[in-house]
């Protein structure tokens, strides 16, 4: 890549998506979260499908991920390559160890969301019919939005909010703020970030039209994953199990 050429992942984030990028770091549930107005059940609401999105999707692609890295015994092991490929099961491991410590937010009694099937789906697809680097692309293009629509919650949140019991409403959204947007969080995301872009996908390619499309659907993915706080009553009615 020549020094005038912008990178793949600032290509994406610069693109004009299907839905707006704000749409989906700057949801109502959100914008709610981190004004300390947001209800224990729209909370608990989001921490159910988190919790299924997590279990029955984000841990089969990680693994299919790691079972589509290209290893090959006709390269030296300590060629740049396979250095490259090393790194990046590191950092995919790293994935693997920072949303298991999320699950002891464990919320039961809801049912799965429309958003939450439909992102699970979207994941098994391009495990099953992407390539690696597409896997990878979704990974980074997942946190990415993650890292960035915590970051606005936690850019809301008053000292007051943050030093709030962490069973209360307010602790459990501090707890989330600080944990997708501490130094390691975000040095992962980067970490990410540099893997995308050096996976030599050229503008007018195949694999570069595949990243577009990767990067607009996780965004219209995102919006929908998040509760609707607009019409949280028939929400909590056609999804809440017991009451």
């Amino acid at each position: 890549m020549s020094g005038s050429e912008a990178s793949l992942t600032s290509h994406l984030t610069s693109l004009s998506t299907v839905r707006p990028y704000s749409a989906a770091t700057e949801h109502a549930f959100l914008t709610q979260a981190g004004k300390g107005v947001v209800s224990k059940h729209a909370l608990g609401l989001y921490l159910s499908q988190d919790r299924l999105y997590a279990a029955h999707g984000y841990v089969k692609f990680v693994g299919h991920i790691l079972a589509k890295v290209p290893f090959s015994s006709s390269r030296p092991f300590d060629s740049p390559y396979e250095k490259f490929l090393q790194h990046v099961v590191g950092v995919v491991e790293y994935s693997l160890r920072n949303v298991i410590r999320e699950f002891g937010l464990d919320v039961d009694g809801w049912k799965e969301r429309k958003g939450t099937r439909d992102y699970l789906a979207e994941m098994a697809r391009i495990s099953v019919e992407g390539s690696f680097e597409d896997s990878l692309i979704f990974l980074w293009a997942m946190e990415r939005v993650y890292n960035d629509a915590w970051k606005y919650v936690g850019s809301l949140i008053t000292p007051d909010q943050a030093s709030a019991d962490p069973s209360a409403t307010q602790g459990a959204v501090s707890f989330l703020v600080s944990n997708w947007t501490n130094s390691e969080f975000v040095e992962f995301v980067s970490d990410l970030e540099s893997i995308v872009n050096n996976l030599d996908i050229q503008p007018g390619t195949e694999a570069w039209s595949r990243a577009e499309e990767i990067w607009s659907r996780v965004v219209e993915l995102e919006e929908a994953f998040w509760p609707n706080v607009d019409d949280e009553a028939a929400e909590i009615a056609l999804l809440r199990v017991t009451l």
